[in-house]
């Protein structure tokens, strides 16, 4: 039985990737501990916390989406598969119930870590398989004072149960990412590790993707192409549906379609990020694909470069993302009262053009650790993002030359003790650097033009 729990690391733990110790790449299993020992200290005497893995949602009746799994319970024990729950109380330590395979099920979907491979390779103090849980689940629940579960991912195998119901009738069920976001909010050595990966990956995509939209200027195609070059670099997946928005696309904020030609003479803005072991990137940038910014659009795009540089300046300890945001409104607002968009100091009429954050959490999830404020004072290890945007419908009573043009600009941010550290600032933001890239080096690149594009960048 421990050969086959080694032999279902390989599959779920991604092995030939990993170095010893590690339970996922780049964590080690003293880590995982580590993490569960500090919800522990977080957690009130005689509490339990319920973790749901994610489900398997299916797209039709045999044909599953891409499976990721919560973040929450990867987080707490470096298990990849679906179907699992996990207890962590002061009591009983880490409990896990696993799935059960049936025949069928392996021949078509392979082996499952069960029992022993929550013990040997999660290193949990006690496994059931998940046919024991509504056995022994309910007198762990009538033994503690409060509950805690991930509520996004709750699974009726313990919801449904009658002594879960009671307890939440009698309000002594909280939500679990109250204190897994507290966790989450600061990142460990080997987190930051992880994540300046997921970073540089996103940059050499989208550089990439910003070279080949000259001859591709299509928003399916660059879509595609910076998903390939992600996935070529080794990302498992998109962090989400890449925003390429061509002409006045790009002033919607979330568009998602991505299947319009990009005209000639217009902006294309791609938001967009990968994952990376567990660990997300997030990073937008606006460029011509025919090569040269118009003058409008010049203006424009400096106004939101020099609002994301003065922003990065209070990227500090002790600054808040709400004091970083009331400051990129107030410069935005005098350049666009300064281009003429803008009329007054009507703030109502501000939040038409953007009505977006300065920026968010990032780690594990996109918009990481939700549950922390936007006030909280800013600590060494915490990542957030820095993306002025200014989004002008084609309806907005302006000057016609301004209607429908969206234009982001959108970095990663490490907090440092001494400031920050800009983990996309290797992807090309200046106007003459932008368009030096897309006039002088074609897609098709070798290392020599690599290095001439660093040359040039620096």
């Amino acid at each position: 039985m421990k050969i086959l729990s080694r032999k279902l690391l390989h599959q779920l733990s991604f092995k030939q990737l990993m170095m010893e110790g590690e339970i996922t790449p780049g964590i080690s299993t003293e880590e995982y501990i580590s993490r569960r020992k500090r919800l522990l200290e977080l957690l009130p005497e005689k509490s339990l916390a319920i973790i749901a893995a994610a489900p398997v949602k299916m797209m039709t009746d045999v044909v599953p989406y891409t499976f990721r799994q919560d973040a929450d319970y990867l987080y707490l024990t470096g298990c990849q598969q679906p179907g699992g729950v996990a207890l962590l109380g002061h009591e009983c330590g880490l409990c896990m119930f696993m799935p059960e395979a049936k025949a069928r099920d392996i021949v078509w979907q392979g082996q499952i870590a069960g029992v022993d491979a929550a013990l040997e390779i999660f290193k949990a103090e006690k496994a059931y398989p998940m046919s024991k849980l509504d056995k022994i689940l309910p007198d762990m629940i009538k033994r503690s004072s409060r509950l805690f579960h991930n509520k996004l991912t709750a699974t009726l195998t313990y919801s449904d149960l009658e002594t879960f119901q009671k307890a939440a009738h009698l309000g002594k069920v909280s939500d679990l990412s109250i204190l897994t976001h507290e966790l989450r909010w600061v990142k460990s050595p080997a987190e930051l590790k992880l994540m300046k990966e997921s970073a540089s990956i996103a940059c050499q995509a989208l550089l990439q993707t910003m070279l080949h939209s000259k001859t591709c200027p299509h928003e399916g195609m660059l879509s595609a192409q910076v998903e390939y070059e992600c996935r070529m670099r080794g990302a498992q997946r998109m962090a989400f549906n890449p925003v390429v928005g061509g002409g006045p696309n790009g002033s919607v904020i979330h568009y998602s379609r991505n299947d319009q030609k990009i005209e000639d003479g217009d902006l294309v803005l791609m938001d967009m990020g990968c994952e990376l072991h567990g660990y997300c990137s997030d990073l937008t940038r606006t460029w011509p694909p025919c090569g040269s910014f118009s003058s409008v659009q010049e203006e424009l795009y400096d106004l939101i470069l020099q609002t994301n540089k003065e922003c990065m300046r209070l990227c500090k300890p002790g600054s808040s993302i709400r004091q970083i945001h009331n400051y990129s409104v107030e410069l935005l607002c005098k350049g666009l009262k300064e281009i003429g968009i803008m009329k007054g100091d009507d703030f109502r009429l501000y939040h038409q053009l953007n009505p977006t954050s300065i920026g968010h959490y990032l780690g594990m999830d996109v918009h990481d650790s939700s549950m922390i404020s936007y006030d909280r004072p800013l600590k060494p290890g915490v990542v957030i993002t820095i993306e002025p945007g200014i989004y002008i419908p084609s309806s907005f009573d302006s000057s016609e030359r301004y209607q429908g043009m969206g234009i982001r600009i959108e970095d990663e941010v490490l907090i440092t003790e001494t400031g920050c550290e800009v983990l996309t600032g290797s992807m090309p933001k200046e106007i003459k650097h932008i368009e030096s890239l897309l006039n002088n080096y074609s897609h098709g690149m070798g290392m020599e033009d690599h290095n001439n594009i660093k040359a040039a960048t620096s």
